[in-house]
C-alpha cells in the first residue's frame, strides 16, 4: 500500500517491448539502493515489481493489463516519473489509500500558477473517464500520477485540484504538458462503499433488524 506522497522522482531510461508485453528501466538513484529484488514500487502511481537492480536503477517488467490501462507504455526515455516505496505498517498515513492499482487515465486540461507571484499555488484541472466520475467527490482524495491530491471542485467529468507549490516542483508535474495523458487511482473507499450498497435491499435490511 502506499499513500501517495511522493518519495523522489526517477527518469525512464528504456522501455523494451516483448510480445504484449514490456519492460522498464528507471534512473532513480534516490531510492534504488534501498530495493531488494521482488520489492514493490510505485512508478507514477502504477505499483510494479523490482525484478533487475543496479545501485541508481531498477527494471520492472508491464503485464499487458498494466500497458492498456495506464500511460506508462507510452513513455519515452527521458520522461520524468514519480516515485514512492510501500508504506510500512504502523507509519503515518499523511495521504491517503493509494494501491497502485490505477483505474485508467485521465487528460490533464490545463496547470497554471494562481497568481503572477513566484512560488504561487497552481490549479491543474483535469478530464477523468466518464466511468469514474461517480467516484470523484469534491475535498475528496484522487491520486494523479500517483500524487494524493484533493479534489477542489468537480463539473461533468471536469475535475480541478488545488497543487501547492511543493508538490508541483518535487514531483513530474512540472514537466508535464498539457494534454498529456495521466494515471488516475479514485479513491478505494468510494469503491467499496459502492458494492456494499448495492447489497443494502429492503429484504436484507429487513433481515438483519433494520
Amino acid at each position: 500500500m502506499f499513500t501517495g506522497l511522493i518519495e523522489a522522482t526517477g527518469t525512464v531510461e528504456a522501455l523494451a517491448a516483448a510480445g504484449g508485453t514490456a519492460r522498464i528501466t528507471v534512473l532513480a538513484p534516490a531510492i534504488a539502493e534501498r530495493l531488494r529484488l521482488g520489492d514493490s514500487v510505485a512508478v507514477s502511481g502504477v505499483c510494479l515489481t523490482a525484478v533487475a537492480l543496479e545501485a541508481d536503477r531498477f527494471s520492472a517488467d508491464l503485464a499487458a493489463e498494466t500497458l492498456a490501462r495506464t500511460t506508462l507504455g507510452s513513455l519515452k526515455a527521458g520522461a520524468v516519473v514519480n516515485l514512492e516505496l510501500p508504506t510500512p505498517a504502523g507509519s503515518p498515513l499523511g495521504g491517503h489509500v493509494v494501491q497502485g492499482h490505477v483505474d485508467g487515465t485521465g487528460l490533464l486540461l490545463a496547470l497554471d500558477p494562481v497568481g503572477p507571484v513566484a512560488g504561487s499555488d497552481w490549479r491543474l484541472w483535469l478530464r477523468v473517464p466518464a466511468e469514474l466520475v461517480r467516484y470523484v467527490v469534491a475535498q475528496g482524495s484522487i491520486a494523479v500520477e500517483g500524487i494524493s491530491l484533493t479534489v477542489a471542485a468537480i463539473a461533468g467529468d471536469e475535475v480541478e485540484i488545488a497543487v501547492i507549490p511543493h508538490t508541483y516542483s518535487a514531483t513530474n508535474l512540472h514537466a508535464l504538458a498539457v494534454g498529456s495523458a495521466v494515471n488516475v487511482e479514485v479513491d478505494v473507499l468510494g469503491k467499496y462503499a459502492e458494492r456494499r450498497a448495492s447489497s443494502l435491499t429492503e429484504s436484507y435490511l429487513i433481515a438483519n433488524g433494520y
